[in-house]
């Protein structure tokens, strides 16, 4: 079924006295096959040694959840079903190994639609299985975080990681590899959720947050005030539903008085009082708990407006600022291969029963 190719293992060599070359020690290439099936794509990538990536394969659902607005977690899950065995295919074939030459398999475990990720469970769970090669469960959310170790060399713990999509909005202390403090998180809709939501409603269509971003490149952010909620006893915690609501409101305003709406100018003011807010807590937190280095990660954090704002804050206060190239902000299964790498390194081992849990919380085991 799989392409056989071999992979290289590279050896470190010493020179000694009288010019002689010795072997210091077999420094082993760890290879890991990635699944990642949480929500409406279905990926396969090899990653080396946590952050050489060799093959990332997405096969997206967007087109045809376009149909209906939005992800429908059934139509998601069989889709998955008829596409992870060509997609972990072709990333074997692209990447040039084989089954044989896998140290571990990675897989995506929670949180997302319970549908979905049973199937890159299952499939991921049968490889190792059949192969013997050791099982890594993998936190979708951590993987987000991971991303940004492959474009980035010089990046190393602690540091402070907001991770914003469609379905959640962190903001994260990471402590080491694998250890994680949860600082802030939206107590409602996710920012990628209210893009979403906001794009509908001008009449943009799904996937929302591309759109909007493309169209308030047009607009005027500073023509309409919209609100920048804040929570009291919460500094780092975020809430995109009152900012959601107030654009309803707004385009109701418009409607019940016979005005023309600016869609450019709801799409470029909606989008700065969000990232305002993502930027704000963030700096916040930077200056709580210190350090020098910032990441963003998720699929809001391909916005160019947000990478804009946070390349501008940054620079003000000294900190080195670190994002994935959109590819890997969006869900893929590169990123799950390197959370996996760290996870498997620390000697992270999970069973024939690992399953899908939708609910899993960051740090949870």
């Amino acid at each position: 079924m799989f392409p056989l190719y071999k992979r290289r293992r590279m050896v470190q060599t010493q020179v000694v006295a009288g010019g002689m070359e010795n072997d210091m020690s077999e420094q082993k290439d760890i290879y890991i096959l990635a699944v990642e099936s949480s929500c409406d794509e279905t990926a396969a990538s090899v990653v080396k040694n946590g952050r050489h990536v060799l093959s990332n394969v997405i096969s997206s659902q967007i087109e045809l959840h376009k149909l209906y607005g939005g992800v429908v977690p059934e139509i998601a899950s069989r889709k998955h079903i008829e596409k992870i065995n060509q997609v972990i295919e072709e990333a074997l074939e692209q990447a040039e190994v084989t089954l044989e030459d896998l140290d571990a398999i990675g897989v995506t475990y929670g949180p997302g639609l319970v549908g979905a990720l049973l199937v890159g469970v299952a499939e991921a769970k049968a490889i190792s299985y059949a192969r013997k090669l050791p099982l890594v469960g993998v936190h979708h959310i951590e993987g987000h975080i991971s991303a940004n170790y492959i474009e980035n060399p010089d990046l190393e713990p602690p540091f402070i990681c907001l991770v914003v999509s469609g379905g959640h909005t962190h903001l994260v202390r990471v402590r080491d590899y694998g250890d994680y403090e949860i600082l802030g998180r939206t107590r409602d809709d996710a920012a990628g959720e209210a893009f979403d939501k906001v794009a509908r409603a001008i009449g943009l269509g799904y996937p929302g947050g591309p759109k909007i971003d493309k169209l308030s490149k047009e607009g005027n952010p500073e023509a309409i005030s919209f609100p920048r909620a804040k929570i009291a006893d919460s500094p780092y915690d975020f809430s995109f539903s009152g900012v959601k609501s107030a654009v309803l409101n707004y385009l109701n305003s418009c409607q019940m008085k016979g005005q023309a709406v600016n869609r450019a100018d709801v799409a470029a003011s909606f989008q700065k009082a969000v990232c305002d807010v993502l930027v704000e807590h963030a700096m916040l937190a930077m200056e709580a708990c210190g350090g020098d280095k910032l990441a963003i990660a998720g699929g809001v954090a391909s916005n160019s407006t947000l990478r804009e704002a946070f390349a501008k804050a940054c620079k003000e206060r000294g900190v080195r600022f670190y994002h994935p190239s959109p590819v890997l902000c969006t869900d893929n299964a590169a990123m799950i291969g390197a959370a996996a790498y760290y996870e498997y390194q620390k000697g992270v081992r999970h069973g024939w029963d690992l399953n899908a849990v939708p609910n899993l919380k960051l740090g949870e085991r």
